[in-house]
């Protein structure tokens, strides 16, 4: 039976889940949360310990100033409002991507958050704000170029953000087919999972599905 070490999410159809609901996108990225909160219960019953949840891209900046401006009072509201509650949960969080271009308010309560949940360890919950994983490589490699004439894999692996081990599976919703600049290059071996239904509409049962479906894939890594 295969190993599941790590979960990673693209969380798409927030939005679109809004606008479905006769409200707006950001009532869409609200009812989101709620989600990502089952998805992570769910993980810490089912003994999974990484989860990564694609939360704000490097492209994202080329949304509507508004809605960025709610994502990211979202995020800083939810923290300070549930930090203790996630604390005692056991949940390590984590923050990847280029947190120092953010706003300071919420470069703030991120950081607070590490800090406060950083021994903790019944699961890890990393989230990928402001991240491109273009980035992510370029740069990992401007840290050991001045340092090696010859770069190998493992250089890069040490210098990434996300380092092993990597997402066994991906699930991205929305219905859409791609990677959108995540992850590229941990999710080399990864199984990947489209979904059609909208994030806030996923279940906990469509979880157990998918994790269902992996333990019976033969992952040969190369080999036969």
């Amino acid at each position: 039976m295969n190993t599941l070490n790590h979960i990673a999410f693209i969380m798409d159809g927030n939005g679109r889940w809004g606008l479905k609901k006769k409200k707006n996108r950001n009532y869409g990225h609200l009812r989101g949360v709620d989600t990502v909160k089952k998805i992570v219960k769910a993980s810490i019953k089912l003994n999974v310990p990484i989860l990564t949840f694609y939360v704000f891209s490097s492209e994202n900046w080329q949304r509507p100033q508004r809605e960025i401006s709610y994502l990211f009072k979202l995020i800083s509201v939810y923290f300070k409002k549930e930090i203790d509650n996630i604390s005692h949960q056991g949940i390590k969080i984590n923050i990847i991507g280029r947190i120092e271009e953010l706003p300071l308010s919420l470069k703030k309560i991120l950081k607070k958050t590490q800090l406060k949940t950083k021994n903790n360890n019944k699961i890890i919950v990393n989230l990928a704000l402001n991240y491109g994983s273009h980035h992510e490589i370029i740069d990992g490699i401007k840290k050991i170029k001045n340092k090696k004439k010859t770069i190998k894999i493992i250089d890069i692996e040490k210098n990434l953000e996300l380092k092993k081990p990597y997402p066994d599976i991906l699930i991205r919703t929305g219905g859409h087919y791609r990677l959108s600049n995540f992850l590229l290059w941990q999710l080399a071996y990864t199984e990947i999972f489209f979904i059609k239904k909208l994030w806030p509409d996923f279940l906990k049962s469509d979880l157990n599905k998918i994790i269902k479906k992996f333990y019976k894939i033969k992952r040969n890594f190369g080999k036969i």
